[in-house]
């Protein structure tokens, strides 16, 4: 069934429906569209409840546990939206409605559901770069969710393989995604699988490039084929456009800088098909180390001031970083030593 013949389903089935039973339907509907990186789908899905994205959702007549489902939901595409557009403070309104909602499902202690929120609030921690805020929460998060919820208790290993890894803790990744495979197993979720492997293969990627271990380039390889097989079945282009970053990055690791290039066209081109403009903007930071490995440095700092400054406008701080980190390599080499110093 297509997005607009679901979201003419949902309408038609919550017609009969009070409001508050209206709930389920929707939420249900709009993760379904998120594990397959449709967020505007997703969004129509809220509407009801969250008619205008600037403004608080409308929870009036739902009930205290129902409202804290939507707000879960709708904190969880906050800052999904917010990562692909760019807006300003999309992790911090997501961070907020996640919060609230934990609230709500602590005073009912129901664990699995305040696990998987802090899950999903370390998400916005981490697209802000607060490391150890999100390591807080998922360490807590992990300490409440059941040993037989596989997929969820995958989810947060996942995602505190993604934490280490970026804090270069390359091996206690590594053993979080040891973790977590044996659980993928028992998966049926494809969208889950590609990140399991996406991720991995990112991580293979850092270790042989830190090791000079040709051995962990190839396992990337395989990784990355099995992320894009995954993500295909999820139906997701979104992140079918991530793994083709991510090739691009580990292509031009390798030295093979024109397959670089190759797929950071693809990831780009999908990423602007999508409207992604931060995804994108991380597609020209990765193309720019390509540059700078090619010794095409007027190129490089070219493509990484606009990577900059696409990711100025909205609250990733974590990917801004990079993006910085490799304007300043390409100044630097260019002889501007004080504004590379900026940077």
């Amino acid at each position: 069934m297509n997005l607009e013949a679901q979201l003419t389903a949902l309408k038609r089935q919550q017609e009969a429906l009070p409001v508050n039973e209206q709930a389920k339907p929707a939420c249900e509907l709009a993760k379904e569209f998120e594990k397959a990186g449709e967020y505007e789908a997703a969004y129509e899905a809220l509407a009801g409840f969250w008619p205008d994205r600037d403004s608080e959702p409308k929870l009036d007549e739902l009930d205290e546990l129902t409202s804290a489902e939507v707000l879960l939901r709708i904190g969880n595409l906050a800052g999904w939206l917010g990562s692909t557009d760019q807006a300003t403070g999309s992790q911090e309104k997501a961070k907020d409605f996640i919060t609230q909602s934990i609230a709500t499902f602590e005073e009912f202690q129901l664990n699995e559901r305040i696990a998987e929120a802090r899950g999903d609030l370390a998400l916005c921690y981490w697209r802000e770069g607060s490391f150890d805020e999100a390591r807080v929460q998922l360490r807590t998060a992990l300490d409440l969710v059941s040993e037989e919820d596989y997929d969820l208790r995958a989810v947060l290993l996942i995602r505190t393989g993604i934490i280490e890894e970026r804090r270069q803790r390359l091996q206690e990744a590594l053993g979080y995604y040891y973790q977590a495979a044996p659980l993928l197993d028992r998966s049926e979720d494809h969208a889950l699988k590609g990140a399991f492997h996406n991720e991995f293969a990112l991580l293979f990627t850092r270790l042989g490039t830190e090791e000079n271990r040709r051995d962990y380039l190839d396992k990337a390889l395989i990784e990355a084929a099995a992320a894009s097989f995954h993500f295909e079945q999820a139906g997701n282009l979104r992140f079918l456009a991530r793994v083709e970053n991510n090739l691009g990055f580990l292509y031009f690791t390798l030295g093979q800088c024109t397959d670089a290039h190759k797929h950071l066209d693809r990831a780009r081109y999908l990423f602007l098909e999508t409207k992604d403009l931060g995804p994108a903007a991380q597609v020209d930071d990765t193309r720019a180390r390509t540059f700078l490995a090619e010794g095409k440095i007027a190129d490089a700092e070219r493509v990484s001031r606009s990577a900059v400054r696409n990711l100025e406008r909205g609250g990733e701080q974590a990917v801004l970083a990079e993006a910085m980190n490799t304007r300043g390599i390409a100044l630097a080499r260019m002889g501007h030593q004080a504004r590379s110093r900026i940077c």
